[in-house]
């Protein structure tokens, strides 16, 4: 990862409390390591709480709230997962809106764990192969993507990945993602 930069890329990074912490904590350190100016986003004001393995774990202040958030500030989405986060993320009109138009503009986006619950219902499932946290499966398959057993899976500027174990191979290939230049949604690739 030390060849890749990510310098003055922007990437939201959409949660809500109960996020795994380590899913949140891991990628955002790798991706600030790089170069990128990662932001919480949260349909949530002032702070959110993270889910830590087996309780809750620490809090984090949002940088923007939901409401105000745009698509066209930023270059990259990272989804966290955790149980409760993507749940009750999938549930918001607002933030499933927020991150299906990083996929219609062709953003690259970041998922682990449960994160592809806002996948499905963003519609950006169908037609890719993914992993996630075994459990969701059959969600992603019934929304239309093939569901492979694997540590990271790219596909079509989709990285996602298992489970916390999985957040080096995860971290890697974000990193990889996020550094290869996509056209416009990548400010500055043609400068």
């Amino acid at each position: 990862m030390a060849n890749e930069t990510l310098d003055g890329l922007k990437v939201a990074i959409l949660v809500t409390d109960g996020f795994e912490q380590v899913e949140m904590t891991e990628p955002r350190k790798a991706l600030d390591e790089a170069g990128a100016e990662t932001r919480i986003v949260s349909p949530k004001d002032g702070q959110v709480r993270a889910w830590n393995l087996t309780n809750w774990g620490e809090t984090f202040t949002v940088d923007m709230p939901l409401d105000g958030a745009r698509t066209e500030d930023f270059d990259a989405l990272l989804l966290p997962g955790g149980v409760i986060n993507p749940d009750k993320l999938r549930m918001l009109p607002q933030a499933v809106a927020f991150a299906k138009a990083f996929f219609d503009a062709g953003k690259p986006v970041a998922s682990i764990c449960h994160g592809p619950w806002t996948l499905v219902e963003a519609g950006a499932a169908r037609g890719r192969r993914l992993t996630s946290w075994p459990s969701l499966k059959s969600d992603l398959e019934n929304a239309g993507a093939e569901w492979v057993d694997r540590e990271v899976v790219v596909d079509q500027g989709l990285v996602t990945s298992r489970k916390p174990d999985d957040i080096p191979a995860f971290n890697r290939e974000v990193i990889k993602l996020f550094a290869t230049p996509t056209g416009p949604s990548r400010r500055g690739a043609a400068e």
